[in-house]
């Protein structure tokens, strides 16, 4: 019996995936190995042994503080969200005003060009030493989602298209009633994918800030204990760590959006 793809069958698509990410990953890890194998340097461990390292220290925890890997993320995930909730209150609010009003959005622009192109990173010494170890990389990971959130949802507004605002001032419908009911959902398809590149982003600003913030702990401190003290599985072990917690929020980011799109009729 012929077996002939369909892709407008979700187990189909679905079985696709799976073999494509399959596929993917088992190429990653063979390359991995050959590099290991040919470089021939403890700085680059095989795959086999950072998994070793990464059950030991799922099991055991860091051997050299006593900290366990739950206390690291979690200290990295409290900071993360506190930055990303930061952002999101204050990038999508500014972000709908910019948008709506030319004039505002003109005064604004010279600022945001001039700030948006600064590593998120640059900001760590300064916040970890003028603020204080546990605002500050909230603040670096607040800066790395703000941006590109910002950028997003002005850019929705300004793609949103004119009709749809002559056809509510026809039907009646007030400015507020404008802003609430045409404008913010014409826009929350820029919003989510705003908040999925900036969640990435913002992975990379904590785990960076952290190396800074070694009093702070997170998965970042014990990343950087590993390299220091040469144990190079651990460090590898950390940033797998690291990769799954980004995909692991990029992830329900995805599920949001695709969740908010449907309720919406918005076709992803």
């Amino acid at each position: 019996m012929e077996f002939k793809y369909d892709k407008h069958n979700k187990y189909h698509r679905f079985t696709r995936t799976v073999l494509i990410t399959v596929v993917s990953l088992v190429a990653f890890v063979i390359v991995w190995w050959e590099i290991s194998i040919l470089a021939h340097t403890p700085a680059i461990p095989t795959p086999v042994q950072t998994l070793d390292a990464l059950i030991d220290l799922i099991q055991n925890g860091d051997t050299m503080t006593g900290i366990s890997l739950r206390t690291y993320v979690e200290s990295s995930m409290g900071t993360f969200v506190k930055g990303f909730l930061l952002a999101l209150v204050v990038a999508v609010p500014l972000g709908l005003v910019l948008g709506t009003f030319k004039v505002l959005n003109e005064l604004a622009n010279p600022i945001i060009e001039i700030m948006r192109p600064i590593a998120p990173i640059a900001w760590a010494p300064i916040f970890m030493l003028a603020i204080n170890y546990e605002i500050g990389p909230m603040l670096v990971v607040f800066v790395g989602i703000f941006f590109p959130l910002l950028t997003s949802v002005v850019f929705g507004v300004k793609k949103m298209d004119p009709l749809l605002v002559d056809a509510a001032k026809t039907l009646g419908a007030s400015q507020s009633q404008i802003f609430l009911k045409v404008l913010i959902p014409s826009t929350v398809p820029y919003i989510m994918n705003g908040i999925k590149v900036g969640l990435g982003i913002g992975w990379m600003c904590i785990v960076a800030a952290e190396l800074y913030a070694t009093p702070l702990g997170g998965i970042g401190f014990y990343l950087a204990e590993q390299a220091t003290a040469g144990y190079w599985p651990g460090a590898y072990a950390a940033i797998v760590v690291i990769a799954i917690l980004g995909l692991l929020t990029t992830g329900v980011a995805d599920y949001i959006h695709r969740f908010v799109s449907k309720r919406m009729g918005i076709d992803v």
